[in-house]
């Protein structure tokens, strides 16, 4: 039996995703057999945390599917004996990179990776609390039904069986490595306003996360599809493609990765950072490992707290961080890229060496590209006035602070996946802890 880990990260109240999530879990039970492993990490505060124990308490038996709800504390416990049995050089440091006191979404996403090694699943498929599914003639639309035939199994198996190609014959032995879509609504990264606000401004904030080469028709184009998903329209029937999925068409709320990726790379561990956990779709694209890209795409909406002063600058210094962040991420995509089928070994696994050592010379990068971009974003942050020139206020005398934890994530990500595979081969033999029903 295919046992799989359905997996939701979260800090805030999500009470009715939970429940959502546990139906989705039920449907690939019933439908495809699967042994359901639904793994709930909450970092919510205490009273939020209380009502979801109550939510999860709630939820009908369903056959095929366990349910683990993990608070930090359960999670610390776990990754803890996990990090003593793999033995590294710096204990203490690679449990603040998997357990971080700040906001991390590859940290929180290597967290379901570690699990989902120690519960013995197949894959992963990961959901956010900040989405809800869309539905169809009454019915709602799960991620998991075109995620779950073929992951894991060689592409040929799936166009044998009809499913739409667009993948070269050289490429069909491979297996089946992310099923993904995208999604409808509000847009990913919160700078809507800021469109609103000047659409000039926009262009040229949006850009910076283009290579600082790139011309100027190149970073229109790019701008132009960033974070906006599939667009607004809704769900009217099943269209599914096995090709080299492009990164920009998933998103992360509406992802599948099979083990034989994540668990020979993690996710980069960087803190208060958008995209950071979107590596391994770059990997698999560039590895040239097939996917599958589908269009049921979830529903993307936005949360209160990012409406109130704080939760605006929390997610700005995200976005600023996550444009710093870009001056490696190309230098390393770049070298992926042009390495392409070499980053496989002969049993079509991922040779994370290669990937470390371009992750290594990445960080004697001259930071000059990215003083630019601080100069880029505090002028046009000025020019928007209000909340965002007191932005760039606060943004002024941490400049040299940003630039140097832009390039010490990276160091954290090289020192992360050097000692992966034996963290990976450690939680397998961790019991998770409490919290499962």
């Amino acid at each position: 039996m295919n046992r799989i880990c359905l997996c939701l990260p979260t800090n805030r109240a999500c009470s009715a995703t939970i429940t959502a999530l546990h139906a989705e879990a039920g449907y690939a039970a019933r439908r495809f057999g699967a042994d359901v492993r639904l793994l709930i990490l909450d970092s919510a505060d205490d009273r939020t945390r209380a009502a979801h124990t109550r939510t999860v308490a709630a939820l009908p038996r369903e056959p095929g599917v366990r349910v683990h709800h993990l608070d930090e504390e359960a999670q610390r416990d776990f990754l803890r004996r996990a990090v003593r049995a793999a033995g590294p050089a710096e204990p203490d440091r690679l449990l603040r990179l998997m357990l971080p006191p700040a906001v991390s979404y590859g940290a929180c996403t290597n967290r379901a990776f570690l699990l989902a090694a120690a519960l013995g699943c197949h894959s992963v498929h990961r959901r956010d609390s900040d989405s809800a599914y869309q539905v169809h003639a009454g019915q709602p639309v799960f991620p998991v039904h075109h995620e779950l035939p073929w992951l894991g199994r060689p592409a040929a198996e799936a166009t044998a069986a009809g499913l739409c190609t667009d993948l070269g014959p050289a490429l069909t032995h491979r297996p089946v490595s992310l099923a993904g879509a995208s999604f409808i609504g509000e847009l990913s990264v919160d700078i809507g306003e800021m469109r609103q606000l000047d659409e000039g401004v926009y262009h040229d904030v949006v850009g910076l996360w283009a290579p600082a080469g790139a011309s100027p028709r190149e970073r229109r184009e790019l701008v132009e599809e960033s974070f906006t998903g599939a667009g607004t329209t809704p769900f009217t029937g099943d269209r599914a493609t096995l090709a080299l999925v492009d990164p920009m068409r998933v998103d992360m709320c509406n992802i599948a990765i099979h083990q034989d990726v994540y668990e020979r790379m993690p996710l980069p561990p960087a803190t208060d950072t958008i995209g950071s956990d979107y590596f391994l779709t770059h990997l698999v694209h560039d590895a040239t490992l097939p996917g599958i890209l589908h269009n049921r795409h979830i529903e993307n909406f936005y949360t209160p707290e990012r409406r109130t002063d704080a939760g605006f600058l929390a997610y700005q210094t995200r976005f600023v961080k996550f444009l710093l962040s870009m001056l490696y991420f190309h230098h390393v995509y770049d070298r992926m890229a042009a390495e392409g089928d070499r980053l496989l070994d002969d049993r079509q696994h991922v040779r994370a060496d290669r990937i470390i050592a371009s992750l290594r010379d990445s960080t004697r990068l001259d930071t000059a590209e990215n003083v630019w971009r601080l100069d880029r974003v505090d002028t046009a942050y000025r020019k928007l006035g209000g909340r965002y020139a007191r932005f760039a206020e606060r943004l002024e005398p941490r400049r040299e602070q940003l630039l140097a934890e832009a390039r010490q994530d990276i160091e954290d990500f090289a020192l992360l996946a050097g000692t992966w595979p034996a963290l990976v081969d450690a939680a397998r033999r961790t019991a998770p802890g409490p919290g499962d029903r």
